[in-house]
This record gives C-alpha cells, sequence and structure tokens, in this order.
C-alpha cells in the first residue's frame, strides 16, 4: 500500500512543471475608457504581468476584456491601484498553483499509458504516433517533416484512404506551449477519424476522398518546458542573440506583415517574433511542408486556446479578404454545428476586429500562400480556467470541435470537388 501511494506522488510530481506558482492570480478587468486601459498599460513599466487575453500590454484597449496573472507579492498593490481608478475586476483564480494540480482530474485506466481523455506528454504523443501508424497502416503515415531547435522531431501524421495527391486539408495545434488542450484535439481528431472509417458516414466519405495532413503538436520544446519546467511558458525554445531572453513566439514569426510591429520587438516578450521571419527551425519546416503540398492543401486549420472564438483571415490589417462573405458564412454555420452539442458558443469573425491585431500569424501566411479557407479556433472556456482546463473538459471540447471540422471539410470536399 505505501508502495503504490509512493507511486502516485511520484507520478503526480512528474507531470507538474517545477516552477512554482503558489497563490498567484488571474485578475479579469474591463477598462471603461481609454484613460483605464492606459492604467493597465502603465501597470507593466513596475509589475510583471502575465498577459492571458489578450497576448500582450500593447493590445489592451476599452472595453475590452483583459485577464493576467500576477505574483502573490504584487496582487494586493494591483487590487489597490484598481480601486483607486475606480476599475471593475474579478479574480478569476485566486491561486494557480493550486488550480494547475486540479487539471488532472480524471483517473488513469492504466497508469502511464497514453489516453484521449487526458493530458499527454511529449514521450507519450511520440510513442502514440508509432502505435497509431501500425494500428492503421493503410490509412495512416507519419511524416518528419523537420526539428526544432532542440533537435526533436516535428511528425505529422497522414490520414486518409486515397493515393496520390487528393484534396488536403493541414492541421496544426500546439504553436503556443502553455494551450494545452490544443494537442489534445489533434490527437482526438486523428482517434476518431482512424477509429469511425467504414462505421461513419461521413468521416468515410472524407478520408476516402481526401487527406488530412495533422501536426499534433507544433512547438514541441515549448510543450516538453512546460511539462518539466514552467506549465506558463508560450514561446518555443530557442536562443536569441544579445539577449538571455529565451525564445520565440511561432505565431509571430510567420512572412507576412512580420516587421509591421515594433511591439514583437522584444525578446524577452510573449509575442517576440523572432530576428527574422520564418528564423524559426519549427516555422521554416512548416512551411516548406504546405509550399510542397500547396497544389493539394485546400485548407488550413490551427488550434489554440482559450476565447470560444473561430478566426478567419486577416489580422494585421482592418481589411476585409476577398472571399470575407463566404468565410463568414462558413464560421456562421460551423459555430452553430459545434454547439448543438453541449451549447457551447462561439463567436466568430477576422481576427483584427474579432480579437486584436496581430502580425506574422501562421493563419495570414497560409492565407497568402493561396489557400483561401483558414481558421483558427481558440477553444474552450471563456476565462475560468483559461490555459488550465481541466482534463474533464477534454472529452467535451474535443467532440464538440469534431463536429465543427467536419462540417468545414465537407464544405472543402464540396467546393473543390
Amino acid at each position: 500500500m505505501k508502495f503504490s501511494l509512493l507511486m502516485v506522488v511520484i507520478s503526480t510530481t512528474l507531470v507538474i512543471a517545477h516552477l512554482r506558482f503558489d497563490r498567484e492570480k488571474v485578475f479579469r478587468v474591463k477598462p471603461q475608457d481609454g484613460k483605464q486601459a492606459s492604467v493597465l498599460k502603465d501597470l507593466t513599466q513596475t509589475i510583471e504581468l502575465d498577459f492571458w487575453y489578450p497576448d500582450a500590454t500593447h493590445d489592451v484597449a476599452a472595453n475590452m476584456t483583459v485577464d493576467f496573472r500576477v505574483s502573490e507579492k504584487d496582487s494586493q498593490t494591483i487590487q489597490s491601484i484598481l480601486e483607486q481608478h475606480k476599475m471593475n475586476y474579478e479574480i478569476l483564480i485566486h491561486n494557480l498553483q493550486e488550480e494547475i494540480e486540479k487539471q488532472f482530474d480524471v483517473t488513469d485506466e492504466v497508469s502511464g499509458r497514453h489516453s484521449y481523455a487526458k493530458y499527454n506528454d511529449w514521450g507519450k504523443i511520440v510513442s502514440w504516433t508509432e502505435k497509431i501508424v501500425q494500428k492503421y497502416p493503410e490509412m495512416v503515415s507519419r511524416i518528419k517533416i523537420g526539428s526544432t531547435f532542440e533537435d526533436n522531431p516535428l511528425y505529422v501524421l497522414k490520414i486518409g484512404k486515397k493515393d496520390g495527391e487528393a484534396k488536403a486539408i493541414f492541421m496544426d495545434c500546439g504553436i503556443h506551449a502553455r494551450e494545452w488542450v490544443s494537442p489534445a484535439f489533434c490527437q482526438w481528431f486523428v482517434y476518431q477519424a482512424t477509429k469511425s472509417y467504414g462505421k461513419n458516414r461521413i468521416m468515410t466519405k472524407l478520408l476516402d476522398r481526401m487527406t488530412f495532413y495533422v501536426l499534433p503538436v507544433f512547438n514541441v520544446d515549448g510543450y516538453i518546458w512546460s511539462w518539466t519546467q514552467d506549465r506558463m511558458w508560450r514561446k518555443n525554445r530557442s536562443k536569441n542573440k544579445n539577449s538571455t531572453c529565451i525564445g520565440t513566439d511561432l505565431n509571430r514569426n510567420f512572412d507576412v506583415s512580420w516587421n509591421s510591429s515594433s511591439n514583437t520587438a522584444n525578446p524577452c516578450l510573449h509575442v517576440y517574433r523572432g530576428p527574422a521571419a520564418e528564423s524559426e527551425k519549427e516555422t521554416k519546416a512548416v512551411t516548406n511542408f504546405i509550399r510542397r503540398h500547396k497544389n493539394s492543401i485546400k485548407a488550413y486549420i490551427t488550434f489554440h486556446s482559450y476565447s470560444q472564438v473561430l478566426l478567419f483571415p486577416y489580422g494585421y490589417t482592418s481589411k476585409l479578404p476577398p472571399n470575407y462573405d463566404d468565410l463568414l458564412k462558413v464560421s456562421r454555420i460551423a459555430t452553430d454545428v459545434l454547439s448543438t452539442r453541449y451549447e457551447t458558443r462561439y463567436t466568430y469573425g477576422p481576427i483584427a476586429s474579432t480579437m486584436y491585431p496581430t502580425s506574422g500569424s501562421s493563419l495570414d501566411w497560409a492565407y497568402k500562400a493561396g489557400i483561401k479557407h483558414t481558421f483558427a479556433f481558440e477553444l474552450r472556456d471563456k476565462g475560468k480556467f483559461g490555459f488550465l482546463l481541466p482534463e474533464s473538459q477534454i472529452k467535451p471540447t474535443c467532440k464538440e470541435t469534431m463536429l465543427c471540422v467536419k462540417f468545414i471539410a465537407k464544405y472543402i470536399l464540396k467546393q473543390y470537388s
């Protein structure tokens, strides 16, 4: 009995990153005007804030819901300043460390084994990619498209029954390390697609006529770091010249309006764009793969969390894309389909107006590369748990999102038949 208890303690500590967040808080503030927005921006001059939504200080605006993490020692100061300026706020998370530990609320069926109902570390995901290929050799193959900064492999799973260059959809998950529910969805998608072939009419038709390229974890190095060292890590793990700050935001590193904002030029920021467009090995591997298959890839879908939003271009400009009406229609119907399962409500629209402006994003790059149906999901939730969505919500999140993705895939198949 003592031995089994010891093993439980050991296995729990292995999945909780070393950096602790005891009594750190996550605040939600909604500045009512420009003056209050400036108060939040000014706070960052003296206090370190980890912005959860939006991604960075410069995106904070009047009437925007702003979520940020603050250390225990600074939380009282923050509250005093907010109250002094008569700013409405709530504390979403009172003790971040407790929420990190409570994430793992699903019991292992078999301890140490990969599970679709749990968050899986990188080692389990790699083993899973091998096993899924072995189980469905006529439907799934694994392609190494490159390596990361720390020389971890970047694997894409090719799923489909059609030989040659079929119409294809490229999907990626986990471009930001701390958004764990994103890689969980890519694994779920592969599982459901393969398992339901020959049983589910729609999925069978899709796999007979299309190819899905699925990158389960885009930012492998960052994902590993978020498991072993810092649960709140976002960027990759590349070294930056003339700076002790590590990492580049891979979703600011694509060659589309890459250097349009000076706000992404600081290597110490979460949203650092990198020293050049496509400077990162991970970005380069993905763009090279998509370029090689650009004649067959008809849609690009990337998965993030959190906010419950379905986005399409553009992020770097308020100008609308030429096929805006089409993208809007697909997004409207897709989010309606998603809501049929658990009545989860998503908003939808162009990145810049629906959330906030971004530059160098994978979504805008794919659109510029000629893929005219590009979408980004911000999965559950709306902030109660934020990046720390409990495992008990993985299956519901994946099931509703699967309905949405199947609708988009059906639409693409019809459009290009």
